[in-house]
């Protein structure tokens, strides 16, 4: 069977669909792409070896009003290039992680009367799954909460795709020395950065064993190098992370943003972290997602405006120095993954193919 992929612009909605696209392989499917040149799939799709076909469409949240009435004109000639290449294409099913990208597919393949199927791996939908969130045949979640927003009987508790890794991660007993990773993701962040150099003397005047791997992103490492090697603290400043299952496995405690692909991992590996939500994340999805880990018991929350090297000395601190604690939040992490998720992607698709076919 053919099954349509849809979803792009950054990497928490590319890579659970990639990872659904593969198990769909694995099970002698034929999955293919739509997205737009622009977004993160133009590169990932074909590197994977997945066909991709492309649309222009951009977004409509936070944007200026040129891009909005852009969009508003995009969207018609879209949907129906859509709608003409599954007339084409007959997929049994579509697959969708949201973003603008998946807009005029789901359009177009409502007006279809093909099956869609939407992962949620946001404690709030984007707006495009809450737009079409009333059309869906299944909506795969990540948090409980998420179901309000789709209709009764229509959602499964699937989590979200993460590499085996991760899952593979045994609970890490404590030791003598705190082992704190700080990471913003693959570019960085300027708050983390800044807060992790500012905490230096602050840990190295207390004399809290510790040692930090921070991952600075590209554009600031040479300069993050050079000031942590005259900190004289235990650790490395790296520009990028290549084996993040190896890197957590070494952690006590992760300091990060709380993007879906984030808190995922953090459940798989039992990880208890301290979440710094991206304050521009489109409808404040990264908070929601670390206010849910928050009430779990498997992170503390601390907002953008309020990051700096004190708090981030005082929240590691005070996690250290409470025995137990961080390995009951890990525990708490640890109940929040969900093993399996692509594999139930695939088998829901193949459902919802038979029931319509």
């Amino acid at each position: 069977m053919t099954f349509l992929m849809a979803g792009g612009g950054t990497g928490g909605h590319v890579i659970p669909a990639l990872a659904v696209a593969g198990e769909l392989r694995r099970r002698g499917h034929q999955p293919w792409f739509i997205g737009t040149r622009r977004g993160l799939e133009a590169r990932l799709v074909p590197a994977a070896g997945f066909p991709i076909e492309w649309i222009e469409i951009g977004g409509l949240k936070r944007v200026g009003l040129a891009q909005w009435l852009r969009t508003m004109w995009q969207l018609p000639a879209s949907t129906w290039a859509v709608w003409r290449r599954l007339g084409r294409r007959r997929p049994a099913a579509v697959f969708s992680l949201g973003g603008y990208a998946a807009g005029p597919v789901m359009l177009a393949a409502w007006l279809r009367r093909i099956p869609i199927l939407v992962m949620e791996p946001n404690a709030v939908p984007g707006f495009t799954n809450r737009r079409m969130g009333r059309v869906v045949a299944r909506a795969l979640i990540n948090f409980e909460e998420t179901a309000r927003y789709f209709p009764p009987g229509r959602t499964e508790r699937t989590g979200v795709p993460v590499r085996a890794g991760f899952f593979a991660l045994p609970p890490r007993p404590r030791g003598a020395t705190l082992n704190l990773l700080v990471t913003g993701g693959s570019q960085g962040s300027r708050t983390l950065n800044r807060a992790t150099r500012e905490s230096w003397p602050l840990f190295r005047a207390a004399g809290l064993p510790a040692r930090m791997v921070l991952q600075t992103g590209t554009a600031a490492h040479a300069e993050f190098q050079r000031d942590f090697a005259a900190a004289g603290l235990a650790g490395e400043a790296v520009p990028f992370i290549d084996d993040m299952p190896a890197a957590f496995a070494s952690a006590d405690l992760v300091v990060c943003r709380s993007g879906a692909g984030a808190v995922a991992e953090l459940a798989a590996a039992g990880k208890p972290s301290i979440l710094v939500p991206f304050p521009f994340a489109a409808d404040q999805h990264q908070l929601r997602n670390a206010e849910a880990m928050a009430r779990a018991g498997a992170a503390r929350l601390v907002l953008d405006s309020e990051m700096n090297g004190r708090r981030l000395f005082e929240e590691a601190g005070a996690l250290w120095a409470e025995p137990g604690r961080l390995e009951k939040m890990g525990e708490a992490a640890r109940l929040l993954a969900r093993p399996g998720a692509a594999a139930r992607a695939a088998e829901l698709l193949e459902e919802a193919a038979r029931i319509s076919g």
